[in-house]
């Protein structure tokens, strides 16, 4: 999708060397988010957790849905053809990761639906009482939810990647050149989907269940951040300039404070400390989680559009 981007782009220039705003980062954090709630919901649906009272299947289908089409709107509002949106979907490129992204987001609004319709929310069936007998009607059907919930997971593993593979396919930037990028993303993504819905799961036991799932992805996260700039100092030495502006150059800052620090070690040690009952859950820790995946891609579309293959 990034063809049709920026508004600020010249169309003489290679889109890969075109230069972003803040919408790209927040569709990316937005779409990550998207796509670890949908994993974790199709988790509770396959599991059965989703008829414990205050599940949060009740909202998250519904929230999701509401994300991912701002989203959306912050990726439309950064491209440049706006009125040629549609021709991405006269056509499909198998070779092409812009190509699979178009369509993978359009195939993920119907599951969210499919997940809303199991559980709809109740100001929702308030305004429309039907939706509450075509619900009871596909709930009739016990594969239903585990459908439901297989899809939501094979829908939201491929979206939380391909945030990750939309940066790593620009071959001009030696930063995004790397293929942990996708599972990084992808993992970032569960983590604040994790941190999200332990804010605002109304289930106790959900809320200890999702800290719980957030050390483990908190943890997976640091370890990939860690493996992704060892690959990068490791290989030539225009990779490693560009793992440097990261780790001593204009985002240094940013990145140990912002994405490691307060993104990812103190939560991780708050929810820690939390889930063994040494102190209160707080909604401190989930909201550096949020801050730091947004952090993350923000200095990740930055900072590799400062990094070149030429010499400095």
């Amino acid at each position: 999708m990034l063809e049709l981007t920026t508004t600020r782009a010249n169309p003489m220039v290679d889109p890969s060397l075109q230069v972003w705003g803040w919408e790209i980062p927040v569709y990316l954090f937005l779409g990550g988010l998207v796509a670890g709630m949908m994993i974790l919901s199709g988790y509770l649906l396959f599991s059965g957790r989703h008829q414990a009272h205050g599940s949060s299947t009740a909202f998250v289908p519904a929230l999701s849905f509401v994300l991912l089409s701002l989203g959306m709107a912050a990726l439309f509002l950064d491209l440049e053809h706006r009125a040629f949106v549609w021709r991405l979907y006269t056509t499909f490129e198998p070779a092409s990761p812009m190509s699979w992204g178009s369509w993978i987001l359009i195939l993920v609004y119907p599951a969210l639906a499919a997940a809303l319709l199991v559980r709809p929310p109740a100001p929702l069936v308030r305004r429309s009482p039907r939706l509450a007998t075509l619900s009871g009607r596909l709930l009739d059907r016990p594969g239903w939810p585990r459908a439901v919930g297989v899809a939501s997971i094979v829908l939201g593993v491929l979206l939380g990647i391909y945030t990750g593979v939309l940066l790593s396919a620009l071959g001009a930037r030696p930063l995004w050149a790397s293929g942990l990028l996708g599972p990084l993303f992808l993992v970032s993504g569960l983590s604040t989907a994790a941190a999200l819905v332990h804010l605002l799961a109304g289930d106790p036991q959900e809320r200890v269940l999702f800290a719980r799932a957030d050390n483990v992805f908190l943890g997976i996260e640091l370890l990939l951040l860690g493996l992704f700039l060892v690959g990068l100092l490791s290989a030539t030495e225009v990779h490693a300039r560009a793992a440097r502006l990261l780790l001593d150059g204009p985002f240094g800052a940013l990145f140990w404070v912002g994405v490691v620090g307060l993104g990812i070690l103190i939560p991780l040690g708050v929810q820690i400390a939390a889930v063994r009952h040494r102190v209160q859950h707080t909604p401190v820790a989930p909201l550096l989680v949020l801050g730091g995946g947004l952090l993350l891609r923000y200095v990740f579309v930055a900072a590799g559009q400062l990094s070149h293959w030429s010499p400095p």
